[in-house]
C-alpha cells in the first residue's frame, strides 16, 4: 500500500509539474509528447541568424558549439531537412522570405531552443519496451547464479560461509540465528557487489531477502535485518567498478567522445562506497540500538578498512592500462573461482551437481 501511494504521488507530481512547463515555459510546448515518446535521438538541423549575445553566447558558433552535444545541426542555409530558423533580430517579412520554399520549417528565438536543451531519454512507451527486454534478459542470469546458489546450499557452502562470517553477522543482525543460511546469503551478495559484478548481486540478494523473510514474524512490515540488509545494499561497497569502467571506456553520447582515462572513476567510487556503506550500518544501527563498538565488529571494520587501504595503494603503483587489466582480469577470475569451488564442493559431499543446479535454475524461472 505505501508502495503504491508513493508510486501514485510520483505520477500525479510529475504531470503537475509537466503541465506547469506546458502553460509558463514556451520553450517546453512538446514537454507532454516528449514523456510519452520520449526525446529523439536524431539530429535538428537549423539555421542561425543573429546576435545570441543577449543570452550570454559571445556568437552563432559559441552558441552552435553548445547544442551540438544536445543533437543541434548548424547548416549554412535553410534545406528541405531544416527543422528550425534561430534568429531574434531579422523581420517578419524576411523571415517569410527566407521560408516561403521551406513551410516546414519552425522560426524561433534563441532562448527557446536554449530551453530544449536535453540529452535523449525514452519516454513511457520505449521503458514500458525496455523494461521488458531487461526482465528477459534477466533471466538466465538468475538462473545461472541461482543454480549455482543450489549446488552451494546443497553441499553446505552457505552454512559453512554463514559460520565465518557469523560472528560478525550475529552483532549486526541480533535477530538472525548463528549459521542461518541468510547469513552466506549475504555475504555472497555483498562479495558479488565488491566485485562490481551488479548481475550476480541481484539474485544473491533476492534470496538474502527470501531468507531473512522466513524469520520475519510480521510477514506485512520488513524487520530490521531485512532494514540493515537493504541499506548495506544500497550503499554497494565497490572495491572494482567494473561497470563503470566499461561504460566510461565505450563510446557514449551524439558526440560519440568516451572517457580519455576510464579508470580514474576507481579511488572516487571506492572511498564513496565505502563512506557510504558506513555511514548506513551507522545510522541504521543507532535507529535499531545496536552498539557498534564491539570488538566483533571493530575488528571487521578496520580489517576491511585495510584491505581497502591497500588496494588503493596497489592501484597507485599502476598506471592506467595495469588498472585496466587489473579491473577486468581479479573480478572475473574471482568469479569463476567461485562457480569452481562451488563446483568441487559438490562433487566433494557427493551431491548430484547436474540436478542441483537443473532444481535451481528451474525454481528461479517458474
Amino acid at each position: 500500500m505505501a508502495l503504491s501511494r508513493i508510486w501514485s504521488a510520483f505520477i500525479i507530481v510529475a504531470l503537475a509539474l509537466a503541465g506547469f512547463h506546458f502553460i509558463f515555459n514556451s520553450s517546453r510546448d512538446d514537454i507532454f509528447s516528449r514523456m510519452v515518446t520520449g526525446t529523439s535521438k536524431d539530429e535538428f538541423k537549423y539555421v542561425a541568424i543573429g546576435d545570441p549575445s543577449k543570452y550570454g553566447r559571445p556568437g552563432i558558433d559559441s552558441f552552435a558549439k553548445e547544442m551540438a552535444d544536445y543533437g543541434y545541426k548548424r547548416q549554412d542555409k535553410i534545406s528541405d531537412d531544416s527543422k528550425y530558423l534561430v534568429t531574434d533580430d531579422i523581420s517578419a517579412d524576411t523571415i517569410r522570405t527566407l521560408t516561403a520554399n521551406y513551410p516546414s520549417v519552425r522560426t524561433v528565438s534563441y532562448g527557446y531552443i536554449l530551453g530544449k536543451k536535453q540529452k535523449p531519454v525514452d519516454g513511457v512507451i520505449a521503458t514500458g519496451k525496455v523494461a521488458v527486454e531487461i526482465c528477459i534478459g534477466l533471466i538466465g542470469i538468475m538462473a545461472l547464479f541461482m543454480g549455482f546458489m543450489s549446488i552451494a546450499e546443497r553441499a553446505g557452502g552457505i552454512r559453512f560461509l554463514s559460520r565465518v562470517v557469523g560472528p560478525f553477522f550475529s552483532k549486526l543482525f541480533p535477530d538472525v540465528p548463528a549459521g542461518h543460511p541468510a547469513h552466506g546469503h549475504m555475504m555472497m551478495n555483498f562479495s558479488a557487489n565488491m566485485l562490481g559484478l551488479d548481475n550476480a548481486a541481484t539474485p544473491f540478494g533476492i534470496k538474502a531477502m527470501e531468507s531473512l523473510q522466513e524469520l520475519n514474524p510480521d510477514k506485512e512490515r520488513a524487520s530490521n535485518a531485512q532494514i540493515m540488509f537493504l541499506c548495506l545494499h544500497a550503499a554497494g561497497l565497490t572495491l572494482i567498478p567494473v561497470a563503470i569502467i566499461a561504460a566510461r571506456a565505450s563510446t557514449v553520447g551524439m558526440n560519440g567522445l568516451k572517457a580519455a582515462n576510464p579508470t580514474d572513476i576507481f579511488l572516487p567510487c571506492l572511498i564513496a562506497t565505502f563512506v557510504a556503506t558506513v555511514f548506513a550500518m551507522v545510522i541504521v544501527s543507532i535507529k535499531q540500538k545496536i552498539r557498534l563498538f564491539q570488538p566483533v565488529i571493530l575488528g571487521w571494520v578496520l580489517g576491511i578498512s585495510a584491505l581497502i587501504a591497500l588496494l588503493v595503494w596497489f592501484i597507485l603503483t599502476l598506471n592506467t592500462v595495469g588498472i585496466n587489466l587489473f579491473s577486468e582480469k581479479i573480478s572475473s577470475g574471482l568469479i569463476l573461482l567461485i562457480f569452481l569451488l562451488i563446483v568441487v564442493g559438490g562433487v566433494y559431499k557427493k551431491i548430484n551437481v547436474f540436478d542441483a543446479f537443473i532444481e535451481g535454475a528451474k525454481g528461479q524461472c517458474i
